[in-house]
């Protein structure tokens, strides 16, 4: 536990370095605008603009991309909210409330209330995956060719029980995959 805290206290000390926060905050502004645009989502926008981080320092791009993430995460709610078009799948849920809400002359709390959710949900789950991330690894260690054969054997189970139609059908396309 204090070893999770001391390399916790080394990363503030790293990302809150002035060039690195800069990084971070271009990441988050270009991610932001990327995400408003209706069907790219954080992977396309990673994906637009890794090159980007070519020429810089393995810390500043990684700082740069999860900004990049983070920003096109929240981007896609704004399209959401404005005009009932989720700008990625994460932001579907955010038409229901958010566009009503415009619709009633609401638009900046709507917006307002999608970034903090997006804050606090981001913040927990970095919280528990820091915690937990340890345990995790030392499972998926374990996994040796028993375990992915099982787990394997469940995807397919799982295909062929969500399958409508034919079962025959489903059984060759779970076979084929």
């Amino acid at each position: 536990m204090v070893e999770i805290l001391q390399n916790v206290g080394y990363g503030f000390q790293v990302a809150l370095q002035p060039f690195n926060l800069m990084y971070c905050f271009i990441g988050v502004l270009i991610g932001t605008l990327v995400g408003v645009l209706p069907g790219l989502g954080p992977a396309a926008a990673i994906a637009l603009l890794l090159p980007t981080t070519f020429k810089v320092s393995p810390v500043s791009a990684t700082i740069m991309l999860a900004g990049i993430y983070y920003g096109a995460m929240y981007g896609g709610s704004t399209t959401s909210v404005l005009v009932n078009i989720p700008g990625e799948a994460a932001s579907v849920v955010t038409c229901l409330d958010g566009y009503q809400m415009a619709q009633k002359g609401r638009a900046g709390p709507a917006l307002g209330i999608a970034a903090f959710g997006s804050f606090i949900a981001g913040t927990f789950a970095v919280i528990a995956l820091t915690f937990i991330g340890p345990f995790l690894s030392n499972i998926a260690l374990k996994f040796g060719p028993p375990e992915y054969f099982s787990l394997m054997i469940v995807g397919i189970t799982v295909l062929t029980y969500l399958s409508s139609g034919s079962m025959v059908k489903a059984l060759l396309m779970a076979g084929l995959g």
